[in-house]
């Protein structure tokens, strides 16, 4: 019985146990790792190091920079996640109600997609050029063409980090485009019928039924948005380097570790970060765990407590 049972979950074990293994050492451990880090007094490349517990997580509050990037990373994410939601939003409503050309729209709007942050930093770092006049290049070159203000984009140090997110909404939209489009693809038109014969406008089955049945859509789009948005690194660094005006905790983690070469300030920002994505990512988890059990418990139960009319039937002319 127990080689029977070996025989049904043993190729699989041994067909995971690989990716288990790596995972847990270059994930988990390297996470543990810094954390352990994060609670040291190793402050330069060559002292041990010894146990402080969380006394970095508390003086790290006290430095300015700090206070300035985990501002400059809530405007950011916060900029960026909305855009991104409601720019994706559209154009999948757009796409949605079957426009010619379909695919080669969708193909369009998911390019973005495949070009690294580091890529379109630069692109785009070309295109918010902040000179002004005769040296104006990019969107200022055609604001003034057009006759509109030219701006300082990620120089503006009221506005420079919303500017920063245009190119992250710019290259993450047709993938909340995509995320949304299969989304209203799945209501099922009889709903939509439905509410209509019942005195709904088009608008109203959008409102009542469309877009309470996109909430996890909109939940997996936003965090997938917020998690990017915490960690992002590359795009800043790509479009205007390591400047304390588009400062955020993974440039100053950065800056921590390779120019002032202070392991334990960097691994206490590092974890930080890991804490801040967490904040986004396990309570979907366990959401997505319990919308898996109260899909799953109905189910079991009717096929196990309830039988169906062709077996009530066949009792029937068996006690007959």
């Amino acid at each position: 019985m127990l080689v029977r049972r070996a025989r049904t979950w043993l190729p699989g074990l041994l067909l995971v146990t690989p990716s288990i293994i790596l995972i847990g050492v270059f994930v988990y451990g390297m996470l543990g790792w810094n954390f352990r880090l994060a609670m040291t007094d190793k402050h330069d490349e060559v002292s041990e190091g010894k146990f402080v517990g969380l006394q970095n997580f508390i003086d790290i509050w006290d430095q300015p920079r700090w206070h300035l990037s985990v501002n400059h990373a809530i405007v950011f994410t916060i900029v960026f996640v909305l855009g991104a939601l409601l720019l994706g939003w559209l154009l999948a409503f757009l796409m949605e109600k079957g426009i010619r050309g379909e695919g080669t729209f969708r193909a369009i709007y998911l390019f973005p997609m495949a070009i690294s942050f580091v890529a379109t930093g630069i692109v785009w770092r070309w295109l918010m050029n902040s000179g002004t006049g005769e040296r104006a290049v990019g969107l200022n070159r055609l604001f003034d063409w057009i006759g509109l203000p030219q701006w300082q984009w990620f120089r503006d140090p009221d506005w420079g980090m919303a500017a920063m997110a245009i190119p992250a909404i710019w290259q993450m939209s047709g993938y909340v485009m995509a995320l949304f489009l299969a989304g209203f693809r799945g209501v099922p038109e009889e709903l939509r019928e439905a509410a209509r014969v019942d005195g709904c406008t088009e608008w109203g089955v959008y409102r009542h039924v469309v877009l309470p049945l996109l909430r996890p859509v909109t939940l997996s789009a936003l965090i997938i948005l917020g998690h990017i948005s915490l960690k992002v690194f590359d795009l800043i660094v790509a479009v205007s380097g390591k400047q304390i005006i588009t400062d955020v905790p993974a440039v100053f983690m950065w800056v921590a570790v390779f120019d002032s070469h202070d392991p334990a300030k960097g691994a206490t920002i590092a974890s930080y970060i890991v804490l801040s994505v967490a904040v986004f990512v396990i309570p979907y988890l366990i959401w997505s765990v319990r919308a898996e059990r109260r899909t799953v418990r109905p189910e079991s139960g009717s096929s196990r407590g309830q039988r169906g009319p062709s077996e009530r039937d066949h009792e029937q002319e068996r006690r007959s």
